[in-house]
């Protein structure tokens, strides 16, 4: 990838974040070169007018997401012939990571992996700023960007989130009927019974499927643990921490039925039970999707973000819809809460 100098890197990766809307995008910094002195004097990501600023730019940059999915259908594609349209001197090359956090992660210790990229989660708040340039101050955004502190630290904005999710599970709604699950289930009791009556129903459905061998996906199970387990909003970085047993049974709430121990019983229990694939070691993501669609499994443990790739996957776009009150295909329902599994709005 040819290289370009510092300044003109920076306001081409300005331009090319406001161009897209952000997308939790952020350029490479790093802290042998100071990110934050480096780009004070440039404009910030809120000052920048798309298609008036800068349109002499020549420049080639390297985007690293993991959307796989929208390079496969080719809507990268069309992002990027948008965007040509106001910047043509401006190539933009791309690459999506399935295990995205795992490999970014690793990538982020070279100075060679990139440009531009979705900031991994696994990035802690207080090391933003030695692997990403601020695109600018959190003042300047925040009244109009939702979750724009998603990404900042310090006062400054590394990254601008693309959208939010409704953490939950996606199941298939034609596997619930047909398994005789009428109503969705309330507590990990409930839910665990369900995934028995999926069994019972047909052997050949894997009631939940933990996608393993991905890796990444098993994450949700660690995010679920938090303020929806709990009804603490602090329990992640504050209470827990000075929380004596906090993994064990009815902490914090007093009820067995919510909390950490709760959330990952859930998990233990439906492996023990035989709820799960066959053999974890091979389960394949991209492939679920299209099981999924087909009515092969009945439950996956993904947030809102994984319904439109389910409906895309297969020949039943209805087998995914988004989340609402009563029953429906493949929707996504947040997990846990205390004492109950309570739809999303």
């Amino acid at each position: 990838m040819r290289k370009i100098n510092r300044r003109n890197f920076l306001k081409a990766a300005g331009v090319l974040s406001a161009a897209v809307a952000g997308s939790l995008l952020a350029g490479c910094g790093g802290s042998d070169t100071g990110a934050g002195a480096a780009a004070s004097d440039l404009p910030a990501y809120n000052e920048l007018t798309v298609d008036t600023d800068h349109t002499d730019l020549t420049a080639t940059i390297k985007v690293i997401n993991h959307r796989t999915d929208l390079i496969q259908d080719g809507i990268f594609d069309g992002y990027v012939a948008e965007f040509q349209k106001l910047y043509p001197n401006i190539t933009i090359e791309y690459e999506g990571i399935t295990d995205y956090a795992g490999d970014m992660t690793t990538r982020l210790t070279s100075q060679e992996w990139g440009d531009v990229c979705m900031i991994p989660t696994t990035i802690p708040l207080t090391e933003l700023s030695d692997y990403f340039y601020p695109l600018c101050d959190l003042s300047g955004i925040q009244e109009d960007y939702n979750f724009a502190a998603n990404r900042a630290f310090g006062g400054k904005v590394y990254g601008i989130p693309s959208t939010g999710n409704a953490q939950g599970v996606i199941y298939n709604k034609r596997v619930f009927e047909e398994a005789g699950i009428t109503s969705l289930p309330k507590t990990p009791t409930e839910f665990l019974d369900a995934l028995q009556k999926i069994r019972d129903y047909d052997p050949s459905i894997d009631p939940l499927y933990t996608n393993y061998a991905a890796g990444w996906t098993m994450s949700a199970w660690d995010a679920y643990i938090g303020g929806g387990a709990t009804g603490d909003p602090d329990w992640m970085g504050i209470t827990m921490p000075q929380t004596m047993d906090p993994f064990s049974p009815g902490v914090p709430t007093g009820d067995p039925e919510s909390g950490p121990y709760a959330v990952y019983n859930i998990l233990y229990e439906a492996v023990k039970r035989g709820l799960t694939e066959a053999d974890p070691t091979t389960t394949d993501w991209e492939g679920s999707k299209t099981r999924m669609n087909n009515g092969e499994i009945g439950v996956m443990v993904l947030g809102s973000w994984a319904i439109v790739q389910m409906q895309d996957a297969g020949p039943n776009p209805e087998c995914a819809t988004s989340a609402g009150a009563s029953l429906s295909a493949c929707r996504t329902t947040s997990m846990f809460s205390p004492g109950t599994i309570s739809s999303t709005p």
